[in-house]
């Protein structure tokens, strides 16, 4: 039987930022993908074979977020140097600059109709900006520490934000109250988010922990713990049936929401994974991690469409809890709690790695429009320090004492501290030994294996396969003879009954007749099947 899910494949991956990346997202209108750095650039990588990737330099700090509009035609950026940058992806390499709050800006989100902009601030607020008229709309400050992220619900009416005051909060946009408030976290909550239907909101902790709340009832609904270190990123399935999850424990996990469980743990970075994406499709994921690099992954494992899974649902042969017998994946029982046998990918990933894209370097605009406090003003533009020749190399090594930072802040822990160097200050290394490394290691971003490939381990596998649809084939046949043995009886007591409510209404009509004086007809008074 061909299986109706596959393993995620490594697609490819773009190396060009010089430090950790903390921020991803697909472009929903063409085939791009936006990533943003410790080292205060924004890159747009072209996902077609030896296309140019560009390098957005205006920031002057560490870029936090980045995320396409909803028509793809613009990218805001949100830095730590406490502005939000409205980019046009061209060759142009123009940006709009909001002077949006008085510290470090964590989060930056469109709303999905793409007119309004929400930040989320060290400062302790959230705020609404308005895209086309380019002004400050209105502010929510009740966190009472510093505010990680805020995202908008798909319809608009509703902004969640999480901060290091251990909370989950919802607002109304349209009475700006906050109407919802989740505080049962143990460490502070890192990322926040919608699925796609907005029915649920789901936010992840420094604890290691995954929470998802239905919002129509207010409940936890369910509550993930899968990862050994705090959870940076993660982000809903279009279908709503997935989540993925980078943390700092170096892995992405892979869970499927409808069977509540874990069923892929992916290996591809050295260090913290800080920010993972699907695309709007959903066919394509991306993670950038503490290694500098962004790989983008091909997700495969949706496949499976939610009629087949609704109707496998229907067969199942036991209410028990998961996992079913007759389920055949993940085939790895799991209790939401790290287990030393985590499901993982079985095979190898082959090295995709190619000729790193050239870069052409952008700077700022000719004249990019800064807004503070609702006034307009025009300032020249300013040379980029750190800019480069075009289609220079970008530097191998990156530095780890920003990294180690920056992963320390994203747990909780001091944040960096301002104008931190890179390449320069780094620890570098020659270029003798980079070649040397590369010659020796033919597939460094291969995806762990998590079985033996030995004839004997996949003959005892298919043994194990067999036993469970003998088991699987056993269960169903006793409910099939309990459900016939059911049928049987049901039946019975139905002739029976209407044997008597035959002979009870015939009694009845012949009760009716002595009253009234008629003859009584024999045939009234036979009890007749």
């Amino acid at each position: 039987m061909a299986s109706v899910m596959e393993d995620p494949t490594l697609e490819s991956h773009f190396r060009g930022h010089k430090d950790a990346v903390t921020c991803a997202d697909f472009n929903p209108a063409r085939k791009q993908l936006a990533s943003g750095s410790v080292d205060k650039s924004l890159m747009i990588w072209n996902m077609a074979p030896k296309s140019r990737a560009f390098r957005f330099v205006g920031h002057q700090d560490a870029v936090t977020g980045v995320q396409f509009s909803p028509s793809g035609n613009l990218v805001a950026s949100s830095s730590k140097d406490r502005t939000v940058r409205l980019w046009t992806p061209s060759l142009k390499g123009e940006s709009t600059v909001f002077k949006a709050h008085t510290a470090a800006v964590r989060s930056v989100a469109f709303s999905h109709d793409g007119h309004r902009l929400v930040t989320a601030s060290d400062d302790k607020s959230v705020k609404v900006w308005s895209v086309h008229r380019q002004c400050f709309i209105y502010c929510l400050s009740q966190h009472t520490n510093w505010v990680r992220c805020a995202r908008f619900s798909p319809d608009g009416r509703l902004i969640a934000s999480c901060g290091d005051d251990h909370s989950v909060r919802l607002w109304d946009t349209s009475t700006k109250h906050c109407i919802n408030c989740f505080s049962d976290y143990k460490g502070s909550p890192t990322f926040v988010d919608f699925n796609s239907s907005g029915t649920c909101v789901a936010a992840s902790g420094a604890d290691s922990s995954l929470k998802i709340w239905d919002l129509r009832t207010n409940k936890l609904i369910q509550h993930y713990q899968v990862h050994s270190a705090g959870i940076n990123s993660f982000s809903f399935h279009p279908s709503n049936n997935y989540v993925i999850s980078g943390s700092s424990d170096s892995t992405i996990k892979i869970l499927d929401l409808l069977e509540g469980r874990l069923i892929y743990t992916l290996h591809g970075h050295k260090g913290a994974v800080i920010t993972v994406a699907f695309s709007r499709s959903g066919e394509l994921f991306a993670s950038g991690g503490a290694d500098g690099q962004v790989l983008m992954w091909r997700t495969n494992f949706d496949t499976k469409s939610y009629p087949d899974v609704l109707q496998q649902h229907s067969r199942r042969s036991t209410p028990d809890p998961p996992p079913h017998l007759s389920d055949i994946h993940p085939r790895t029982r799991h209790l939401h709690q790290p287990q030393p046998t985590a499901i993982q990918i079985s095979p190898a990933v082959t090295d995709t790695r190619s000729t790193d894209p050239r870069v052409v370097e952008l700077g700022q605009a000719v004249h990019s429009t800064m807004f503070l406090n609702s006034r307009t003003h025009l300032t020249p533009t300013q040379a980029a320090a750190n800019s480069r020749p075009s289609g220079g190399l970008p530097a191998r090594h990156v530095s780890s004492s920003s990294v180690e930072e920056w992963a320390d802040e994203i747990a909780g822990g001091a944040g960096l501290t301002a104008g931190s160097q890179t390449g320069a200050n780094g620890v570098g290394r020659g270029r003798g030994e980079d070649e040397e490394e590369e010659r020796g290691q033919t597939h460094p971003l291969e995806v762990l294996s998590g079985h033996p490939s030995s004839l004997d381990s996949i003959l005892r596998h298919i043994v194990q396969q067999l036993d469970i649809l003998t088991q699987t084939v056993s269960v169903l046949e006793e409910r099939l003879t309990l459900t016939e043995d059911k049928l049987k009886e049901c039946l019975f007591h139905q002739s029976h009954v209407l044997k008597e409510v035959r002979a009870s209404g015939q009694r009845q009509r012949a009760e009716s007749q002595e009253t009234d004086g008629s003859p009584v007809h024999s045939s009234y008074l036979t009890n007749s099947d």
